[in-house]
């Protein structure tokens, strides 16, 4: 990220970086948040095959969101307020399938870990 210590930033979470144990693993501490929606967007599933994840997250099926492009579709999940160092952290915990992006949510700018493939 390039940020001036001290520095956050703000990650949309739909799936398992919302569960206390996975938090405490990837980020040391357990992050409050705020709902939020991701507009043009919805929600599908992928099976996990990283025994790592699996094991942290207590399951194989983790949700995903995919790019739509209708503003009907909406995902929601939650805002977060990351570090820096968190962010690298959530971008060691997720698996090839998904890529962080830059999006618009409901309340503004944020992280988010789309689909790799829509």
């Amino acid at each position: 990220m390039g940020d001036p210590a001290g520095a956050t930033a703000r990650l949309f979470s739909y799936g398992t970086l919302q569960r206390e144990p996975v938090q405490l693993r990837q980020f040391g501490r357990v992050l409050a948040g705020e709902p939020d929606v991701l507009p043009g967007h919805r929600q599908d599933w992928v099976t996990i095959t990283d025994p790592d994840v699996v094991a942290l997250s207590g399951t194989d099926r983790h949700p995903i969101v995919r790019h739509t492009g209708d503003p009907a579709d909406t995902a929601k999940g939650t805002v977060l307020t990351v570090t820096a160092e968190e962010l690298a952290a959530a971008d060691v915990y997720e698996v090839d399938d998904y890529r962080r992006c830059l999006v618009e949510l409901g309340s503004g700018p944020a992280w988010v870990y789309l689909a790799t493939t829509d």
